[in-house]
């Protein structure tokens, strides 16, 4: 029935290796259920909530990837994109007053994975792809993986505000500080010797000094400091998924119709980080699976990508940020992964997962900021594959897009001035046949956006 339903033998693949091919990306991507409650409890959610809508989320999107399209990918809640929905949407948010930023944050994903559904149903993404250059696509990415570098950094102490210099070098004798630069020599060297789930098995091995820390005095527990203890309280009912009464359904479409411009280049931003994060991810792991066509292309890539936006949607109406394939799944199809049975083996790991929440909540920001930093610094890989010569619309564009995220705190900063420059540029050169008419909506979108910017 299973090779059947998989085309296992048509893949070269059995029941066993897919299995434990699932199990080898769940260890991989598993830090997410640590992560991404950490990053929205910053945008206000309920931090329980979040790790039930995240682990369910990625249940929903992961099935739909293996029974739609029979590719061994899993999703969940987006690196970077979790980054922009926290700091930059919400954080932009409050500082207007705003109350509860976080609802017309996932208004947002909400509008966004609607029209991806559409988008994918008249094969439209991969059009979209074609049009931006690639050294934008490539400077976008890399300055996403320095904005998240920076923002695990900052959540461990390891950088701290200055007012002459803006940042600084936090205390190196506070626990935090010592135990996140461990923890990323740690996951360094595991990753040196290629050891299974090296970022998870970095985080938990953080969390355990931290509790050694904490029994011996040296880690002081301070509720006020937002230092908490790192000892799981556990309960007869503790071991049941967290409610996500706080978080499902939680909608603000008053705010759209009232700050459509802003809305609308929030929703933009999510739509653009997504479709490249999604599609270079099904490329890269697709090609290192040797599941790409004779013409480069991803067979069923529509049924993919649809999976991609079902997830979206769903873990909005949960309460998480946007939902895509995770470039971890590579480790499984290195196992020998090759259909949708190693898809539907992770999501089981995720179900299970969901009755491990006391373990995932109390491990702290410190612990997860070694996998930020990592995370980050396989995003800058990007770099490797961009061209600083040539044309200076795709140079300067790229490398704007890379300073302006982590130096402005702000993804959508970066695209929006990477795009801009990219744009104008072209203008300047008398080179208007080069843009794209999607590029010149993004471009009035953005003007838009600094409209509003400088009117208030």
């Amino acid at each position: 029935m299973l090779d059947k339903l998989f085309k296992l033998k048509e893949n070269g693949t059995n029941v066993k290796t897919e299995i434990m091919a699932g199990i080898t990306t769940f260890l991989t991507m598993a830090y997410i259920l640590a992560v991404n409650p950490s990053m929205l409890a910053a945008a206000g959610m309920n931090q329980g909530a979040v790790f039930t809508a995240t682990a369910l989320s990625a249940v929903v999107a992961t099935v739909v990837m293996g029974l739609l399209a029979n590719y061994p990918i899993a999703l969940a809640s987006g690196m970077g994109l979790n980054a922009y929905f926290a700091f930059t949407v919400c954080g932009e948010l409050a500082s207007q007053g705003v109350t509860d930023p976080w609802k017309i944050a996932l208004t947002a994903v909400l509008v966004e994975g609607l029209i991806f559904i559409l988008l994918s149903l008249f094969r439209f993404r991969e059009t979209l792809v074609n049009t931006i250059p690639e050294n934008l696509k490539y400077g976008i990415t890399a300055g996403i993986g320095l904005f998240i570098a920076i923002v695990g950094l900052k959540g461990a102490g390891i950088v701290v505000g200055d007012p002459s210099t803006l940042v600084a070098l936090g205390s190196v004798k506070t626990p935090q500080f010592v135990l996140a630069f461990v923890g990323i020599l740690i996951i360094g060297a595991m990753m040196y010797y290629k050891v299974k789930g090296a970022i998870l098995w970095g985080i938990l091995i953080t969390w355990v000094l931290g509790i050694g820390a904490e029994l011996v005095g040296w880690y002081q527990v301070d509720p006020a400091a937002e230092a908490y203890s790192l000892i799981p309280a556990f309960t007869a009912d503790s071991f049941l998924p967290p409610s996500m009464g706080d978080t499902f359904f939680k909608f603000d479409f008053s705010y759209v119709a009232k700050n459509f411009f802003n809305f609308a280049v929030i929703v933009f931003s999510f739509l653009f980080v997504d479709l490249f994060d999604t599609v270079g991810t099904l490329v890269g792991v697709a090609s290192k699976g040797g599941m790409l066509d004779k013409e480069g292309k991803l067979p069923r890539a529509g049924r993919a990508l649809m999976a991609d936006a079902v997830g979206t949607v769903a873990g909005s109406i949960l309460g998480t940020s946007t939902v895509t394939s995770y470039v971890e799944s590579s480790a499984g199809v290195a196992q020998g992964g090759r259909t949708g049975l190693t898809a539907l083996t992770t999501a089981a790991l995720f179900i299970v997962a969901l009755f491990l929440s006391p373990i995932f909540l109390a491990i702290p920001g410190f612990a997860t900021a070694p996998a930020l930093v990592i995370v980050g610094l396989l995003m800058m890989a990007s770099v490797l594959k961009m061209k600083f010569e040539g044309d200076m619309a795709d140079v300067l564009g790229g490398f704007v897009a890379i300073i302006m995220m982590p130096f402005t705190y702000s993804i959508a900063n970066g695209i929006m001035f990477g795009m801009l420059t990219w744009i104008i540029l072209k203008l300047v050169r008398g080179k208007i046949k080069d843009i794209h008419p999607v590029m010149i909506v993004a471009g009035i979108l953005f003007i838009a956006r600094l409209v509003t910017m400088i009117i208030g």
